[in-house]
């Protein structure tokens, strides 16, 4: 079996790191600086278990590879806002029947990856990690590095399901099968909520008025839309993982702050708190919270504003001021 890490950022990186590390066939598809990055000085992980510099096989183009449907499983890790172009890339030089994994944020990814491939399984990702810095990524969990649950899309499991999450186990993260996958992936999509909160202002916003909020409205319109979530889900993860800091230093904001952090121009809003955005214009619910933090996120992103750049107190002005004309 050869596992094909396509976005090789905090999250696939410390994917492919450890499933090389446990034995097992890798290869990268990474751009730019990391890529170059990548291969002159190898992958940096650090971790709590020490720092690890492997050399590992690295590509720009999922056309550098000869895919087999037979022995690859493509983990999609990039964020949802580049899927398609990945998978139109992909889809171009891989069989229909190539396997492929979805370890986004949010429920879309799956949708548009099934749009092109038969057998597709959703992945529901807590690892705590950050990427920086081209060639060092940095994860914080402990005793494993994260949890990686599986599942074939949009329900049940089948072999994939069961050989990829033994190789996360064997890889040092904590992986269940779950024939409700899209359960899972809903439970930890009210959590990603918050990450916009965090970015605009801080990790002090998850836990305020905003981001009850915006939780709020989502338990609303999933309720609404007959969409099942699983609230014990969190605490299931924090006790196989707990994220401590590495060192003296802070730990770094989630994914969408490293985005605001990194400058990249774009961000991953659109797919969670536009998400619930979405379902309350199908559902005739009003979710004002959540389309200003969509909207806020979107123009920060695009003006490469720095992350936490807005106090909590305006924010949450700006917010019931929203909720006070919907």
């Amino acid at each position: 079996m050869r596992f094909i890490v396509y976005g090789a950022g905090a999250i696939g990186a410390v994917i492919g790191a450890a499933l090389q590390q446990a034995g097992y066939e890798v290869a990268l598809i990474a751009r730019g600086e990391h890529a170059v990055a990548l291969r002159e000085r190898g992958l940096r992980v650090e971790s709590h278990a020490g720092v690890a510099q492997l050399q590992v096989r690295v590509v720009e183009h999922p056309r550098e590879l000869a895919l087999d449907s037979a022995r690859d499983i493509v983990i999609l890790a990039m964020k949802t806002q580049h899927l398609e172009a990945a998978l139109n890339e992909l889809a171009a030089v891989a069989p229909a029947d190539l396997p492929v994994a979805c370890a986004q944020n949010g429920v879309e990814a799956e949708r548009l990856a099934l749009r092109r491939f038969t057998r597709v399984q959703a992945i529901s990702v807590m690892v705590p990690a950050v990427y920086l810095e081209p060639g060092v990524v940095q994860v914080f969990g402990t005793p494993l590095f994260g949890v990686l649950d599986v599942g074939r899309y949009p329900s049940g499991r089948d072999a994939i399901s069961e050989a990829l999450s033994a190789a996360f186990r064997a890889a040092s993260f904590g992986s269940d099968v779950r024939d409700d996958i899209q359960v899972s992936k809903y439970s930890k999509l009210i959590a990603n909520l918050g990450n916009s909160i965090e970015a605009l202002s801080g990790p002090e916003g998850r836990k305020g008025r905003v981001a009850e909020l915006v939780r709020e409205e989502a338990f609303q319109v999933l309720r609404a839309a007959g969409i099942a979530i699983d609230l014990d889900a969190a605490s299931r993860r924090s006790a196989l993982v707990v994220p401590k800091p590495l060192g003296e230093a802070p730990r770094p904001g989630g994914s969408s702050w490293q985005s605001l952090s990194r400058g990249t121009g774009n961000i991953e809003t659109d797919y969670l708190n536009g998400e619930i955005a979405l379902l309350g214009r199908l559902t005739g619910i009003p979710t004002p919270a959540n389309q200003l933090l969509q909207r806020l996120a979107n123009e920060h992103a695009r003006a490469f504003r720095a992350p936490g750049s807005v106090p909590l107190e305006a924010l949450t002005r700006l917010v019931d001021q929203a909720r006070a004309t919907a």
